[in-house]
């Protein structure tokens, strides 16, 4: 059966001048070994769930697949219990933490080393051309409300299920132009999260997401921004601060990035027609 999203860990908690023995949970972190047709790809640190999601959105947002009809089988830990009608998902694999992604005609593999933390997206980048894109910029549109935008958070944060028990999980969610969440996923790694959407928004045939907007828990990396731009969603919210590289890269390609959306305040650093 699948593990736990929380494991619980004995803890001594001081309190007011006094010891207290206690129960606590942990936001689970494991590796994942990504395999394409048997070989090794990455190894990265994510909390277990959602691994297919995962390993879709991240080789979609690396462009190793363009489409979902080239993953032909896909072999996944026993232990994962994970199923996808869309694909032909075999839970035959002995070893735990390992997904096998069998992929038709050649395969066009990124220039960078693979190997993440759950902490970094493009720690593997060795140069700048790396990081280069080959997205085309977004259409304009759609133009969402102020209001709507301030929704977000709340809604985000209502959905957080396995962050209710830890307090120590990043989520990003998909939502539509009427403020609705159509998919959320928490994850150890905000870049992880993020994949897990975009893996899921592959499967329902959501891609590319034009009419959505992705709201993620806490800042607003370039990895972020780079993975909405290549699920085609125009407007990313972010709760915290983006940094320079995702304002640059949001600019480039016609991307609206929110920044510090809380209370009832938000700055605007990119995109800002599409907000009315």
């Amino acid at each position: 059966m699948p593990r736990p999203d929380a494991p619980a860990v004995g803890t001594r908690k001081w309190r007011a001048g006094v010891w207290d023995e206690a129960e606590d949970r942990l936001a689970a972190e494991e590796p994942l070994q990504i395999l394409i047709n048997r070989e090794p790809l990455s190894v990265v640190m994510r909390t277990p769930g959602s691994d297919l999601e995962l390993a879709l959105g991240l080789l979609w947002s690396e462009r190793v697949i363009t489409d979902l009809e080239q993953v032909t089988r896909v072999l996944i830990s026993a232990e994962a219990a994970e199923s996808e009608a869309r694909l032909n998902v075999t839970s035959e694999l002995v070893e735990s933490n390992l997904i096998d992604l069998h992929l038709a005609g050649a395969v066009r593999l990124p220039q960078r080393s693979f190997l993440a933390s759950s902490a970094c997206g493009v720690c593997g980048a060795t140069t700048v051309e790396s990081l280069a894109l080959d997205f085309p910029p977004l259409a304009d549109g759609p133009v969402l409300r102020a209001s709507l935008l301030l929704a977000l958070p709340d809604r985000l944060r209502a959905g957080q299920r396995v962050f209710d028990q830890t307090g120590g999980l990043h989520a990003a969610g998909l939502f539509d132009v009427d403020g609705e969440l159509r998919i959320l996923r928490e994850d150890v790694g905000r870049h992880n999260a993020v994949d897990k959407v975009v893996g899921r928004a592959l499967l329902d045939g959501l891609l590319p997401a034009t009419g959505h907007l992705l709201a993620v828990s806490g800042r607003a990396g370039y990895e972020i921004v780079q993975k909405a731009i290549a699920a085609g969603i125009p407007l990313v919210a972010a709760v915290g601060a983006p940094s320079s590289l995702a304002v640059a890269t949001a600019r480039t390609f016609n991307q609206s990035l929110v920044g510090f959306l809380r209370d009832d305040r938000f700055n605007v650093y990119a995109g800002w027609s599409r907000i009315g």
